[in-house]
């Protein structure tokens, strides 16, 4: 895996064994943050396709997975139900409150959940939760409160290396990669 996830702190490790529930910011990390607005005001949005497709693998391994956006946004909700996220808030600016409404739901603490964000909007539950991550490229003052600063940059893969650091605490990684290796 070219130093894609070496060297990771057994600490780390342990944080990210009991996640059973990842979360997510989605301008800056699931894109590159950027926003295009056609002749028409349409909005569009690059997404990557590795972080999409790990979310049926986490699912599948016991791991609840939803975006809380601070921006409301039909292309979003759209790739969120393409994907069939277990949950998708949009437009909410106070996300801490949001979580802890539905960990409290769900009968989880901080603790069993991570999140990975990029900006100020995502400070406060980056405080609370069991694992916080960042992409590569997030705001320094972000990087510096997190437990993980991904290796890739927003957009281009840091939820899907979270994703997998995720699923190799729990030991589901290498099988799985085994499982499509075995393929050819």
């Amino acid at each position: 895996m070219d130093g894609y996830l070496k060297g990771i702190a057994p600490g780390l490790l342990e944080k990210a064994k009991n996640i059973k529930m990842l979360v997510t910011d989605v301008d800056g990390v699931l894109t590159d943050g950027g926003i295009i607005y056609d002749s028409h005001k349409t909005e569009l949005k690059k997404f990557n396709v590795k972080d999409g497709l790990i979310v049926q693998y986490l699912k599948s391994n016991g791991v609840r997975v939803g975006i809380i956006s601070g921006r409301d946004s039909q292309v979003v909700k759209n790739r969120c139900e393409e994907l069939a996220f277990d949950f998708h808030l949009h437009g909410i600016r106070e996300k801490r409150p949001k979580l802890e409404e539905i960990l409290g739901k769900e009968g989880m603490d901080w603790s069993e959940c991570a999140f990975i964000g990029d900006d100020l909007w995502d400070l406060p539950i980056l405080s609370m939760v069991g694992l916080s991550a960042a992409p590569a490229d997030a705001l320094p003052y972000v990087r510096e409160k997190v437990d993980f600063v991904c290796s890739l940059p927003g957009g281009k893969g840091a939820f899907r290396e979270l994703s997998d650091l995720i699923l190799m605490s729990k030991g589901r990684l290498k099988p799985l990669i085994q499982k499509f290796s075995d393929k050819t």
